[in-house]
């Protein structure tokens, strides 16, 4: 669960097409993590939302509706290891 995930230590990011934080402006370190995707029709949960520490959007093109959830958590999952390579 993310309480336990955050009780032991994590960093819970959520990815959300609608929150205003950019994946670009994301800082990720060294710390472990857990990355929350939601359902490809409805997004994260209200409650998902509220409890991840950050909940990032990857920024899209207006004529392109929505990502895949799977494609989604590639670009995040790239971008976070780019990020750790790079300290």
């Amino acid at each position: 669960t993310i309480d336990a995930a955050k009780k032991a230590g994590m960093f819970v990011i959520g990815l959300d097409g609608e929150s205003d934080e950019m994946i670009s402006a994301m800082k990720v370190a060294t710390e472990p993590l857990m990355v929350i995707v939601g359902s490809e029709g409805k997004g994260l949960a209200r409650l998902t939302k509220e409890k991840c520490d950050l909940v990032i959007s990857i920024p899209i093109s207006a004529s392109t509706e929505s990502l895949n959830a799977s494609v989604a958590t590639s670009i995040a999952l790239f971008h976070i290891d780019q990020q750790r390579r790079a300290k």
